[in-house]
């Protein structure tokens, strides 16, 4: 197979041939760089799970696929990618999967005019659109399209008063930015504003301010597994009223490390996450269906993730754009480069597991309200609740 992996940003390890005949033979590079250790690696293992299953062969083109690990480490991301393009000479990168990563690499990939599809998810990765974002599109839909179901679930099920804990980084501005908006609007209360970091241990102290505000439910604005500790504490306190996450809890081990503690908790998400649930009318159940079944028969039962769907997107992305660059130019020349950015940049009606995208020189996410539903915590269980 036509397939090169590294789990370390340090060295890259050659599956089945040597790098040597690859260079002779694959002739579309693509550089992926995850968090598959390190606090985001409950993010990025799903995002790894699904480039194992992406096709060796688009536009009947050969690919080869450079995977680096990045830690969930900002500096080694920037690592990575200047390797990827440098001395790989990929003709895109996918990935990261946080947003300081992402964030950290918008430089490089433009002055190298490398086109990033990223799966990492704060708006703030592609907006403002200006020179360096030109070149980053994004697969997970924006906080606001997350914000705007789970601000109409808390009103219609009478919620008035919110607590808020998120991320001290641009994860959880971002989420503050476009919750304290959208909570405004629908005369939602924010009672308490509160910060930690990913890699904390403790957050005792700003759960006792929160709960001292006696409100009606509690936002926690984090990913992966480190947005456990909070509702762990939270429960541990006594605490009863409803707590909320945001989409970026949709994995595996949030579930096994939250255990009953994070039973009945409401998130918004993209519609691969509860594909087999969602109502037959929804625009994407066919295609996410499809996917969840194919992702499940490689892992297993319940496996899907919201970090699967959007790596599948992501290749579906590059496949769709991918012959539309060839029509201009051959891989590994920047002309293929800019006629990809351009393709991808034009995509219009693409029916992803997670949402229809249709993007524009102005937005690189693309994606509608079509592209969220509420889920559930339930029986240890990802579920739908709520909206499609």
């Amino acid at each position: 197979m036509f397939l090169i992996f590294s789990y370390s940003f340090r060295s890259a390890v050659v599956a089945a041939l040597s790098l040597g005949s690859l260079q002779a033979q694959a002739q579309i590079r693509v550089g992926i760089n995850l968090s598959t250790t390190g606090p985001a690696a409950a993010i990025g293992a799903s995002s790894k799970n699904t480039v194992m299953l992406w096709p060796k062969e688009i536009a009947g083109k050969k690919v080869e696929y450079i995977l680096l690990d990045d830690a969930s480490d900002p500096g080694n991301a920037v690592k990575n990618a200047r390797k990827l393009i440098t001395e790989e000479k990929v003709d895109v990168i996918v990935g990261p999967n946080t947003t300081p990563s992402a964030l950290a690499m918008l430089e490089t990939v433009a002055e190298n005019e490398t086109p990033m599809i990223t799966l990492a998810a704060s708006a703030s990765i592609v907006e403002p659109m200006d020179a360096r974002r030109a070149w980053v599109f994004k697969m997970p839909q924006n906080d606001t399209h997350m914000t705007t179901i789970l601000t109409q679930h808390m009103a219609d099920h009478g919620v008035k008063t919110v607590a808020f804990i998120g991320f001290a980084d641009a994860y959880g501005e971002g989420w503050w930015r476009e919750f304290s908006k959208l909570a405004e609007l629908r005369h939602i209360r924010i009672v308490a504003n509160e910060r930690f970091a990913r890699t904390d241990t403790s957050v005792t102290g700003q759960v006792l301010k929160m709960m001292a505000a006696k409100p009606d439910a509690v936002l926690i604005a984090g990913s992966g597994t480190p947005a456990v500790l909070p509702q762990k504490t939270l429960i541990e306190r006594g605490f009863k009223a409803q707590i909320y996450q945001t989409h970026g809890i949709a994995s595996l081990e949030f579930l096994k490390l939250g255990g009953k503690d994070v039973e009945g908790t409401l998130f918004p998400t993209g519609p691969a996450v509860v594909a087999l649930q969602l109502p037959d009318q929804h625009a994407v159940k066919k295609i996410s269906v499809d996917f969840v079944r194919r992702y499940e028969a490689a892992y297993g039962a319940g496996s899907t993730t919201q970090f699967a769907g959007d790596a599948w997107g992501a290749y579906m992305l590059l496949a769709n754009a991918i012959p539309e660059a060839l029509k201009t130019a051959q891989p590994g020349s920047k002309a293929f480069r800019l006629a990809l950015r351009a393709a991808l940049e034009n995509t219009k009606g693409l029916v992803v597991p997670q949402g229809v995208i249709n993007m524009s020189a102005t937005d690189h996410v693309g994606l509608d309200q079509r592209s969220r539903v509420m889920g559930k915590i339930q029986g240890g269980k990802f579920v739908y609740a709520y909206g499609g």
